[in-house]
């Protein structure tokens, strides 16, 4: 048996199921977003009509649909560079050998990306209750006035932020402190030896050594941060004045809520398209910073 032969023999069974479960569902939403599916349709399939484009030509005149597209490119261009920063000095101090209990931290560190979203965004909306919440409660010891941190259209989307960035940035921390570790410690030895600073050793050693991990973290959180839906779920509904909805949280109401399943489809396809276009320049960009 030939080495090819055999590597589809193994993965033969992972990719039949790959196609059953993602790539028939892909397939088939794809053909409905160029149909009228609706709650009509639902009730009796003699009601379907096919459309073409229309569903992506009346979605992309909705003002609605710019808006959560606005509000989704700023979750991302923020949250992005927010989480990986954190998550690039938390595995920096991990790494150190001057730092104590590291194994205590990890697991610390890495907890909430192992809990439920939808149960730490209601602790969250209780923490930023803008009377009850322990974060007004700090600052009212303070002198400081209370935030109303979940209603103003201002803090919202931040908010959101913070808490995506606590919530995600243990996945890449375990990523980039496993590509630390695999540095070899000979590297910082000539580098002392020769003079080198600390930062001097992490501009020309620890970063560009790491960049295929952050390449990696880069993709993988701007492609989760472009699914931004439970957070504004649950801690604002969209609100206030629509500054939290997002492409992912239009498409479940126009699915869920209105039962325009045809458009939710069409939105879907939408963001994937622009999620396909932002990840193929980053790995473009990847490749080139290769050495």
């Amino acid at each position: 048996m030939s080495a090819r032969l055999a590597g589809w023999v193994f993965a033969g069974p992972a990719v039949l199921v790959i196609a059953l479960f993602f790539g028939l569902p892909v397939l088939a939403a794809l053909a409905l977003s160029l149909t009228d599916f609706d709650l009509y349709a639902l009730a009796d399939l003699r009601n379907l009509r096919f459309v073409a484009f229309d569903n992506y030509l009346s979605v992309l005149s909705t003002p609605l649909f710019w808006r959560a597209l606005g509000n989704t490119l700023y979750f991302v261009l923020v949250g992005v560079p927010l989480s990986i920063a954190v998550s690039l000095l938390a595995a920096l101090l991990l790494n150190s050998r001057r730092a104590r209990f590291r194994g205590f931290f990890r697991t610390a560190l890495f907890a909430p990306v192992v809990t439920t979203v939808v149960a730490v965004a209601v602790i969250w909306r209780y923490l930023l209750h803008t009377r009850y919440g322990l974060i007004n409660h700090a600052l009212g010891a303070l002198g400081l006035e209370p935030v109303d941190w979940l209603g103003d259209p201002n803090l919202a989307m931040p908010a959101i932020i913070v808490f995506a960035v606590w919530k995600n940035f243990g996945y890449n921390m375990v990523i980039l402190l496993a590509a630390l570790q695999s540095i070899p410690e000979d590297l910082y030895e000539a580098a002392r030896i020769d003079g080198a600073s600390a930062l001097q050793q992490l501009r020309h050693i620890t970063l560009p050594l790491l960049m295929p991990a952050l390449s990696l973290v880069g993709i993988i959180t701007v492609a989760g941060y472009f699914q931004l839906f439970a957070e504004p779920y649950v801690m604002t509904q969209g609100g206030p004045m629509q500054s939290t909805v997002s492409v992912m949280y239009l498409m479940y109401e126009e699915g869920f809520k209105w039962w325009r399943l045809g458009q939710a489809s069409a939105v879907a396809f939408l963001l994937f398209v622009l999620m396909a276009l932002v990840t193929f320049v980053l790995m473009q960009l990847a490749r080139r910073s290769q050495p």
